[in-house]
């Protein structure tokens, strides 16, 4: 099968290929045309996933697809954009058509999940990676950003942060448990969803915000370096996981909640006058802590004692 064939049969018929509001132009010319209505911004983030760094060599392709586009569009969440569309640039060690019919259908599933048209992108032969480009719009000026944290605002989270990190283990094999225990964390893992919805109605209300991937603390340091002041986590407040607990114990389920990535929830402060508002829509998200005067991040456990860890998070290229 050679390369035109390939993205004719598994990308450019697929729905998500379709077109879309804000589509001029999609896939078939050398670039695609993106035309975002006047008055609004275009927000754009890329990720690359590899083969054994950011997935096992041997998965579901399905769930691969899934996966791929799901990290990308959260970034999209996290700056409170409407999602628009987005191009992938795939490589492949062969054109296995099974594999790439799962993965095609992955990617189309989350695609439509999230309201991404696919508008290009490339495929050539190499060691299996992806490379996904989100487009998302957003009112002029008000897009969140990880500069605006104030001292006095509430540090506060979507929902449960942790699980898609304890999954881990049993993503690469090295653990087996109960169905009802592993199918939660697994489906954090292979399938986040990206909170868009939340993301656009935290606009105008959070002063910061940005995704869960490196980890909740690691993440609360960009906010804090970006923004100018200290971020305090009650680790005590952070939302319970029955299935992150009963797998790992009580401490090791803290580290994962305060140090694993994947999550893909987000993160923000918030001035607390809007707290009331958002949590009668939000139910599941929480507030884990506050802004401070200083620098840096602390965890402090139901004592007010710092159990600050000295790893902050993932690292994608360690000193």
């Amino acid at each position: 099968m050679g390369e035109f064939e390939l993205i004719r049969r598994y990308f450019a018929s697929a729905a998500c290929a379709a077109g879309a509001e804000g589509v001029a132009l999609g896939i078939g010319d050398d670039c695609a045309l993106l035309a975002p209505a006047p008055g609004e911004q275009l927000a754009v983030s890329t990720d690359t996933l590899v083969a054994g760094v950011h997935f096992p060599e041997v998965c579901d392709p399905f769930l691969l697809g899934q996966r791929a586009l799901a990290v990308s569009a959260s970034d999209l969440a996290a700056m409170g954009a409407t999602p628009l569309a987005f191009t992938l640039a795939l490589t492949l060690p062969t054109a296995d058509a099974a594999w790439l019919e799962g993965f095609a259908r992955g990617l189309n599933r989350m695609a439509h999940n999230c309201g991404l048209a696919l508008v290009g992108g490339d495929t050539t032969r190499g060691p299996l990676s992806m490379t996904v480009t989100v487009f998302g719009r957003v009112p002029a000026g008000q897009a969140l950003t990880r500069a605006g944290a104030q001292v006095g605002d509430l540090l506060c989270v979507g929902g449960v942060v942790g699980e898609a990190g304890g999954a881990l283990e049993l993503v690469l094999g090295r653990q087996q448990v109960a169905a009802e225990i592993a199918e939660p964390l697994l489906a954090r893992y292979w399938s986040p969803q990206p909170q868009l919805a939340f993301g656009q109605a935290l606009r105008g209300k959070a002063t910061a915000a940005l995704d869960v991937s490196d980890g909740l603390l690691a993440d609360c340091g960009h906010i804090s370096r970006a923004s100018g002041v200290a971020l305090v986590i009650e680790s005590e407040r952070l939302p319970a996981s029955a299935a992150l607990e009963t797998l790992l114990g009580a401490e090791r389920a803290l580290q994962q909640k305060l140090g694993a990535g994947d999550d893909y929830v987000l993160a923000f402060t918030l001035p607390p006058r809007h707290l009331a508002e958002l949590q009668a829509q939000w139910p599941q998200m929480a507030v884990v802590g506050r802004a401070e005067a200083g620098e840096g991040v602390r965890v402090l456990d139901a004592r007010g004692q710092d159990i600050t860890p000295r790893q902050g998070g993932y690292l994608h290229f360690m000193e």
